[in-house]
């Protein structure tokens, strides 16, 4: 991680919030004294940013500099609102396509995702404020830079982004290996989400309850899962290819 992607102490941070840097997440020392965190955790909430408490060993592995029990994540993008970004897509005359990723942590994985996603005409990913991959150097560099160019939202609530998506004229499609249809069943040509989980949880309960579809990816080898990014290659790249012969 370049140095310039890190702030670390209190008094940066404050500043970094003051002057609407977009901030990843920020990592906070446990035990760090009251008043100083009395400073900083209202802040961090009121503007929505993560956080999580660490032992200060973590804190010393990411710097050797003096970080005061502070060190904040600077995201290279800038994180765009859902609900503002989803009526440019129905104004532009476009059929939006938007894809929820839920859990992936993976650096690599996401990276790839978005690589994909990209190539695909993918209109915005959404992540979680919390739970998400950091979006560094090495996801920007396996995304190939399709990180950079491809809208990024982070929802606090997933389930409330699904519940949003649903009454804006959407198809929401969880992917899941114990789905009841295959993806070729589903009508892509439509307004779609996307909903991709975790190779270790798949997705999330409380999500898959409010999406309108299950559906999942054939499998007739010995190998009982695809790689994420790979599973989800092939889910856009059939929306892509119901739209192609939709337009013919």
């Amino acid at each position: 991680m370049k140095n310039e992607l890190l702030i670390y102490g209190i008094h940066p941070l404050l500043e970094a919030v003051d002057s609407g840097k977009n901030i990843d997440k920020v990592m906070v020392q446990r035990g760090l004294n009251p008043d100083t965190l009395q400073k900083v955790l209202p802040l961090l909430k009121q503007h929505e940013i993560p956080f999580q408490f660490v032992p200060k060993a973590k804190l010393d592995r990411v710097t050797a500099k003096n970080h005061q029990g502070i060190i904040a994540f600077i995201s290279p993008v800038e994180f765009q609102d859902l609900e503002w970004l989803v009526p440019g897509i129905y104004e532009k005359g476009e059929v939006p396509l938007i894809l929820i990723l839920d859990r992936i942590t993976d650096v690599r994985n996401f990276g790839a995702i978005c690589r994909s996603a990209e190539c695909a005409g993918v209109h915005a990913v959404v992540i979680p404020f919390k739970g998400a991959a950091q979006i560094n150097e090495d996801a920007i560099k396996t995304s190939a830079g399709a990180i950079l160019r491809l809208p990024i939202c982070r929802a606090p609530s997933l389930k409330d982004a699904v519940k949003y998506l649903n009454g804006s004229g959407f198809q929401t499609v969880v992917c899941d290996e114990n789905g009841k249809e295959t993806y070729f069943d589903c009508d892509l040509t439509i307004p779609v989400a996307i909903i991709m989980g975790s190779e270790e949880d798949g997705i999330s309960k409380n999500i898959s309850e409010v999406a309108n579809r299950t559906a999942t990816i054939p499998m007739h080898g010995k190998t009982e899962s695809l790689n994420v990014s790979v599973a989800t290659s092939i889910l856009l790249f059939e929306c892509l290819r119901q739209r192609a012969k939709q337009k013919i």
